[in-house]
C-alpha cells in the first residue's frame, strides 16, 4: 500500500511539472514578450505544502498619518525569512493584480497589498500626496522589527512593485530610499508630464469616472494638486537616484509606452546598467496577458542578485 501511494506521489508530480512545461511551451509558441525566457513553475504549479510553515494570508492594518489603510498580506510558505514585495495598485484600482500577487508568492516572495488612504474602505481622504506617504508608511511597516519577525520579512531584500498610477508611487519611493533592492513599474502613469499641459477632453472625462470612486476629494481638488506639483512629479527625473537598483519597467498598447520608454531611457543615461524593458501588445490592465506578466515578473525576481534560479 505505501509503495502504491508513493508511485501515485510521483505521477501526480511528473503530471504537474508536466503541466508547467506544456503551459510554458504554449505561451512561448505564442510569441510572447517573455519568449527568450523560461517560464518559471511558480506562475502554474502550486509548490509543495509546508505543514510546518504554510502559506497564508494575514490582512494587518497599516497606519499612515494616523489613518488606517486596509491590506492583505500573502506570507509564503517556508520557515523565512522571505524576500518581500510591496505591491500598490493603480488610480483608482479596478485592476489589483492579486493574481500577480499569488504567482510571487509561489516562488517564495511574500507580498504586502495596502490599499491608499480614501480608497477601496481605508480611512482617510485620497490625495496624490497622501498616496506618496501611504507608499512609504507601507515601506516602514514592512521594516518594523517586529513585524518583520511576526511575517518572516528579510527588511534586506524588499522590492516595489506598482501597476499605473502606483508605478509612480513606487519610483518616487525608491528615489527617496537607498534601501530598497528593487523596483517594477508596470505600464507606470507618469503623474508629473500628464499636467505639465492641458488634458484634452476624453482625458477629463476618464479621469472625472475614475475619481468619483475616491473618498474625501473630487476630480477638480485632485486635478488641481497634480498641476500644482507637476514639476516635481515627473519620474524620470528620479532616474539618478534609482540608478543603483535593478528596474524592471513594462508597457503596453495603452498610450504611455512613449513616456514609460523614456524612463527606461532616463535610467540607463543615469548610468544603471540593470534595465530591463518589455513591451506587450495588450491593453493597460494586460487583460489578455496575465500568465505573460506573471512571468515576466517572476523571472525577474527570481534572476535578481542572490535569488535563486528554479
Amino acid at each position: 500500500m505505501k509503495n502504491r501511494k508513493n508511485r501515485r506521489k510521483g505521477f501526480i508530480e511528473i503530471s504537474l511539472r508536466s503541466c508547467a512545461t506544456f503551459f510554458a511551451f504554449v505561451i512561448l509558441a505564442q510569441g510572447a514578450a517573455v519568449s527568450a525566457q523560461q517560464i518559471p513553475s511558480a506562475v502554474v504549479v502550486d509548490p509543495a505544502r509546508d505543514a510546518a510553515h504554510p502559506a497564508r494570508m494575514e490582512a494587518p492594518d497599516i497606519y499612515s498619518h494616523g489613518k488606517k489603510l486596509y491590506a492583505i498580506f500573502y506570507l509564503a510558505s517556508g520557515e523565512g525569512p522571505h524576500p518581500t514585495v510591496l505591491l500598490m495598485h493603480g488610480f483608482p484600482g479596478n485592476e489589483q493584480n492579486l493574481d500577480l500577487a499569488q504567482a510571487i508568492r509561489r516562488a517564495g516572495w511574500n507580498v504586502l497589498f495596502p490599499h491608499y488612504r480614501g480608497s477601496w474602505g481605508s480611512e482617510g481622504a485620497f490625495s496624490f500626496t497622501n498616496s506618496i506617504e501611504d507608499t512609504q508608511s507601507a515601506i516602514q511597516f514592512l521594516r518594523d522589527p517586529a513585524n518583520a519577525k511576526k511575517f518572516g520579512i528579510d527588511t534586506k531584500r524588499i522590492v516595489l512593485i506598482g501597476h499605473s498610477m502606483g508605478g509612480f508611487m513606487v519610483a518616487y519611493a525608491a528615489a527617496h530610499d537607498s534601501g530598497i533592492a528593487g523596483v517594477v513599474m508596470i505600464s507606470p502613469w507618469n503623474i508629473g508630464a500628464t499636467f505639465s499641459k492641458p488634458l484634452d477632453k476624453s482625458e477629463i472625462g476618464g479621469f472625472r469616472e475614475d475619481a468619483s470612486r475616491l473618498a474625501g476629494t473630487t476630480a477638480d481638488e485632485l486635478m488641481a494638486e497634480a498641476e500644482q506639483n507637476a514639476s516635481k512629479w515627473n519620474f524620470s527625473d528620479y532616474a539618478p537616484a534609482m540608478k543603483d537598483r535593478p528596474v524592471l519597467i513594462l508597457d503596453s498598447d495603452d498610450g504611455l509606452a512613449p513616456v514609460d520608454q523614456a524612463m527606461a531611457a532616463a535610467l540607463r543615461k543615469a548610468g544603471d546598467a540593470q534595465v530591463t524593458e518589455i513591451h506587450m501588445t495588450t491593453d493597460h490592465g494586460y487583460a489578455d496577458h496575465r500568465i505573460t506578466l506573471e512571468a515576466a515578473v517572476v523571472s525577474w525576481l527570481q534572476n535578481l542578485p542572490g535569488e535563486s534560479h528554479p
